[in-house]
């Protein structure tokens, strides 16, 4: 029989899946795309690891993750998850490693709010969004890492947020809902190839990182649970976010950089994104939403090959007096909206403010905002542009648009205030001075690339020596 016990750091414990694991298990020939591959590898049940969607494992992983924090140095290591249900609160991820979730396995979050930790809240918002007495720990959290992946076989995380839904809407909690996936003060980071389902609140948040890749991923909620966000880049620099599916309770993907005076002292933008190829459903918010958190500035975010289906609205500003910071050097092109209340959404009073003292005269600059080539059908609204008065939206671009709206419109189709820019081959004919028409103006769209898109993947597998 072969021993499946791991050497490690003096442990009797084996450090290679392929010198340990049977050749008939489900383990064997997989192969997956990473930042970088480990030279050793582990699996959950040899850390005491029970999969049968009852015992938890929040010490198992935790045990695990600490114990293969040693191999950093030495090639990095693995931790896999194999198939089953696997119970599990908060646990924290190291450097230089990769958590693999197997297809047929389920990571379920715990129901015990004693396994989901208080941690501090985040200097640039100051207080919790939802609640002021703090925030839980996400279920994978991570904090001052270099090179960590997050992947799988399109394995599945389970928040089970039905439960603090409901706590949520009765008023019964006094810190926040836990997040899925969140990442802080890193870098080298990808999450790829997983299937995340009802969160009770954001699903994945990088924040105060660079160098972040997230593709392949199904993020799945009720579209009635509240702020089941699919994907939050948050102060974070060169970010490649790619080949996603999302139906939500809330925005698709929101990027933000802080709230009102948090977010301005630690003057962390978001910059250097791009979006693309994403498929969105949220019938009650945005497809990507820029703000209302935009304190430390969000700019050069490209946005291209999106689909929009019985969603609210399509990529929309959301911001407000006392913000302050910057949006600008948006680019946005092909765009499919299907079945939508708005096309083009701006604001400037987004009004929620993390303290009664935020500063009247702090106005965050919104310019540059360019989109082209879209075709949108069934559209009850083609335009909600509301700038905020003495400090208006500026450079705002839109042409070669086609709208269709439905049976029922409403009579005012293109409602502008405080907007400046201009519009070209919009189909019909725009209905504000604001934005007049100019014949043969295509909005632009970078032709360089930024340096997380030339950010190649390696080819790795967990049993290369079967």
């Amino acid at each position: 029989m072969i021993s499946t016990t791991f050497l490690l750091l003096g442990l009797a414990l084996c450090l290679h899946v392929a010198e340990c694991t049977p050749k008939t298990t489900p383990l064997d020939s997989i192969v997956f795309s990473a930042l970088n591959c480990r030279k050793h590898s582990a699996v959950l049940t040899d850390f005491g690891g029970v999969g049968d969607g009852k015992t938890s494992n929040t010490k198992a992983f935790t045990s695990a993750i600490n114990k293969l924090s040693g191999l950093a140095s030495d090639g990095g290591a693995m931790l896999i998850v194999p198939p089953g249900k696997w119970l599990t609160g908060s646990f924290n991820l190291t450097s230089h490693f990769t958590l693999y979730i197997h297809k047929d396995a389920v990571l379920l979050g715990s129901q015990d709010e004693s396994e989901w930790p208080n941690i501090d809240v985040l200097p640039s918002y100051g207080r919790e969004i939802n609640f002021p007495g703090g925030r839980l720990s996400s279920l994978i959290f991570g904090t001052n890492l270099t090179d960590v992946v997050v992947t799988g076989g399109n394995g599945t995380i389970d928040g089970q947020g039905a439960n603090w839904w409901k706590k949520y809407r009765n008023k019964e909690l006094n810190v926040s809902r836990p997040f899925l996936i969140e990442i802080m003060y890193s870098n080298q980071v990808q999450i790829s190839n997983l299937t995340l389902i009802n969160s009770p609140s954001w699903n994945v948040h990088p924040i105060y990182s660079s160098d972040v890749v997230i593709q392949g991923m199904t993020i799945l909620a009720p579209t009635d649970s509240p702020n089941t966000d699919g994907i939050n880049p948050d102060s974070c620099t060169n970010i490649r976010i790619e080949d996603c599916y999302i139906v939500s309770g809330d925005d698709c993907i929101a990027v933000k950089s802080g709230w009102d005076r948090y977010g301005l002292k630690v003057g962390m933008p978001t910059q250097q994104l791009v979006i693309r190829r994403l498929t969105c459903i949220s019938p009650d918010s945005a497809t990507i939403a820029l703000g209302s958190e935009m304190s430390g500035g969000i700019q050069d975010v490209r946005i291209e090959d999106i689909t929009a289906i019985k969603t609210q609205s399509g990529v929309r500003i959301k911001t407000a007096v006392g913000r302050g910071g910057f949006v600008r050097d948006i680019y946005v092109r092909r765009m499919i909206m299907k079945t939508m209340k708005y096309v083009f959404w701006m604001t400037g009073s987004y009004r929620l403010h993390p303290d009664p003292s935020f500063d009247p005269k702090a106005l965050p600059e919104i310019t540059r905002i360019n989109y082209r080539d879209m075709v949108a059908e069934n559209v009850t609204y083609a335009a909600r542009l509301e700038g905020i008065s003495n400090d208006p939206f500026t450079g705002i671009c839109i042409s070669n648009v086609t709208i269709t709206l439905t049976e029922t419109p409403k009579k005012l189709q293109w409602n502008c205030t405080n907007v400046e820019g201009v519009t070209s081959n919009v189909t019909p004919s725009p209905v504000c001075d604001m934005l007049p028409e100019k014949k043969h103006v295509e909005c632009p769209f970078p032709e360089d690339r930024l340096p997380i898109e030339d950010v190649k993947l390696k080819s790795c597998s967990i049993a290369s020596n079967i």
